[in-house]
Parts: structure tokens; sequence; C-alpha cells
């Protein structure tokens, strides 16, 4: 699966996990170097508290885009130090 936004591929890994139709990456498979921290957080009730990050690219930010557990609750171990992706990243095969 790639994760691509802004013509840019930023995140590639055939190890991905979908939770409620979102791919979730290895934290190893991002493109650092597009990847700001946010101090943007929103809670999940089943899944915990998530912490986000802005992409930049070519001067384009695409502003709380990404999103990952540092904490997950027990349900969603699956999911710890993974990213997923909205805001108009396209995620595809």
């Amino acid at each position: 699966m790639k994760a691509i936004w802004n013509n840019t591929v930023i995140a590639e890994s055939n190890n991905t996990i979908v939770i409620e139709n979102n791919h979730y990456f290895p934290a190893d498979s991002i493109k650092k170097e597009y990847f700001k921290e946010s101090d943007t957080h929103t809670t999940c009730p089943w899944k915990g508290q998530a912490s986000y990050y802005s992409l930049e690219i070519d001067g384009k930010e695409n502003k709380d885009a990404v999103w990952y557990y540092p904490e997950v609750s027990e349900l969603a171990k699956s999911i710890k130090g993974r990213v997923a992706f909205w805001k108009g990243v396209i995620v595809e095969k």
C-alpha cells in the first residue's frame, strides 16, 4: 500500500492493518521529512488519545492529515506504532 499526497508518496508498506476502513502503516514506513508534529489531540472511546502530524511538501501544508496513538488501549494494541491518513491523502495499492 502507498499513501500519496501532493503527488508524493509519503508512506509505503506491505504490512498495513485496516481498522474502520483506515490503513494503519508502520511508523518506519513513512518518509519523515514530510511530517511535522502537531499540537492537536483527539480521543477515541476505544482506541485512546490520538496525536497528529501535518504534512509539508513543496511549500504546501495539510494540517493534521496524519494520526497515531502514542499509547493505545488493550483493544487497539494492533495499531501501536502505526499511523493513518485522511484529509485528501490517497491510500492505494
